[in-house]
Parts: structure tokens; sequence; C-alpha cells
């Protein structure tokens, strides 16, 4: 009786780890609403939409970061974007895998995707860090909105930032710059990210183009859609606000007559100059971080 009684109280402490973790969740959620707006989600609300949160065990990791739950659930870290680097990918996994069978804190967001599984915040119920936090903090993933219009947990970039200038992970070798044309198209068909001082921006019925390098040199162009632009728009942000200042952009690059690759609303990103991507007044190949 009293190993039963013992084994009752285990359980009981652990939900209740798993409640104090949910409300320390919802306040965390109740502060980053009350940031500015730029720093909240703008658009695509529904796919933002928390649901309550739940205890779940963590059984296992995918190849691609996805997380398999004891209850059968299959769920993605919300606003991570898993890395293309089969090293990094494998230490992504190593970090995720040094947690399995933990008590979680799961809070589901937004409809399943196309393989039916939820988008989802996770922290440990014993006060653990943040899951996606955590592999963006170490430099083991990118902080991206993916297929969603609006990356639902924009403080993410924060931790990004942090990694990138400490050199972590995915962030050990300098950011591409736009007007490198090689360097892009060694990339091409993988997610990157790429700072440059936009040159032009052209407006057009159906897609307006972000080109960061003159006319005939080898450089970046960002196709964005005209829904798309719309949003930007939306966000204080347009042709007139962009040309001449620096930007980091991040996708899936593509190679046609240049690189070039589309962005969502959320992957255009204005810097201060402290971080515009010259490495001096007479510099234009550099990237000063």
């Amino acid at each position: 009786m009293r190993g039963h009684a013992g084994s009752a109280g285990r359980i009981g402490g652990t939900l209740a780890a798993a409640l104090i973790a949910a409300l320390m969740a919802a306040l965390v959620a109740a502060f980053l609403a009350g940031l500015p707006a730029r720093a909240a989600p703008r658009a695509g609300a529904s796919e933002c939409l928390a649901e309550p949160a739940r205890a779940e065990i963590l059984e296992g990791i995918g190849l691609r970061g996805e997380i398999r739950l004891a209850s059968g659930a299959r769920v993605v870290l919300d606003s991570v974007r898993w890395p293309d680097a089969p090293e990094t990918a494998a230490a992504a996994r190593a970090w995720l895998d040094a947690r399995r069978g933990a008590a979680l804190v799961v809070t589901p967001r937004g409809p399943p995707d196309r393989w039916d599984r939820r988008r989802a915040d996770i922290q440990g119920a014993e006060g653990d860090a943040d899951l996606a936090g955590g592999l963006i903090g170490a430099g083991l993933a990118f902080a991206d909105a993916n297929e969603a219009d609006s990356l639902c947990r924009p403080a993410l970039r924060l931790v990004e930032a942090a990694a990138r200038r400490n050199g972590l992970g995915l962030w050990g070798a300098p950011v591409p710059a736009a007007t490198d044309g090689p360097a892009l198209r060694a990339l091409a068909g993988h997610f990157a990210v790429v700072e440059g001082r936009l040159r032009h921006v052209g407006e057009r019925g159906a897609r307006t183009y972000l080109d960061f390098a003159p006319r005939g040199a080898d450089g970046l162009t960002v196709t964005v859609s005209k829904r798309t632009w719309r949003m930007v728009r939306a966000r204080g942000l347009s042709a007139a606000s962009l040309e001449g200042r620096p930007v980091r952009v991040r996708g899936i690059l593509d190679v046609r007559r240049g690189p070039t690759l589309e962005a969502g609303a959320d992957a255009i990103e204005v810097l201060g100059e402290a971080d515009r991507p010259e490495a001096g007044p007479e510099a234009d190949g550099g990237l000063r971080r």
C-alpha cells in the first residue's frame, strides 16, 4: 500500500508540475501579447491560435524533428525550421532525444499540417527550458514561420540573434551576402538566411521583386507574392521604406537566371545600422556582424 501511495504521489506531483508549467507558459504568452505591435503575430491569427495545454510524455524523435508523444500524437515545434546540414540536424536530434521519456507541457497551435501533425509549443513539465528556444539558442535550428503566414513566436528571433552573435551551431559560418552569387548558387535547394543592402523594389501586378544586386550582376532577387506583399505593407513596410536599407531575408534558395528565393511576410527583416551587412564604408562584399 505504501508503494502504491508513493506512486500516486509521484504522479500527482508530475501533474501538478505540468499545470504550473502550463500556467507559466500562459503568462509568457500574455507577456508577448503585450509587446509592441511589430513583435506580435500580425496575420494568420487562426494559425497562431493556441489550444489548452496538456500533459504529455516525449516518446521519440523523427529524422526532421517530428516529436512522437506517448498519447500517439505527432507534433513539430512551432516557429522552428529544422536545419538542412546533416551534422547540425544530427546534433539537433540528439538534443531532443536526450529528453526522451520526459514529462512535457504541450500547447498545440493552428490546424494539422499535410502530414496530420500539429504545431506546438512545448515546455518541460519540471520547469525545463522551452524546447524551441533551447534548440534555436544552441544554434541548432532557425526561427521561421515555415509554411505558415506568420511567425507565431516572434520573440524566438531574439534568441536566434544571440546564437548568431556568438557563432553557435549553424551560425559558425558567416551569413551569405546577397551579392555573393557563387555562394548563393552553392546553397540552391536549401533554406538560407541572407543579408544585403536592398537596391531596388519593383512592384508588379502579380509579384513584387526585391533586388540586392545591380541589373546583370550575380546577386539575389527575392520574389514576394501579391498576397504576401499586402501583408508586408500592412506592417508598415513599402518600396520607399525598403530601398537602400540593410535587409535580412530567409527562404529556400533557387537558381533561375540568378539566385532567387520566395519570401513570406515574416521572412523580411530590416536591420539596424549596427547590423548592416557591410564590412566598412568602402567594402560591398563583406559582412559586418
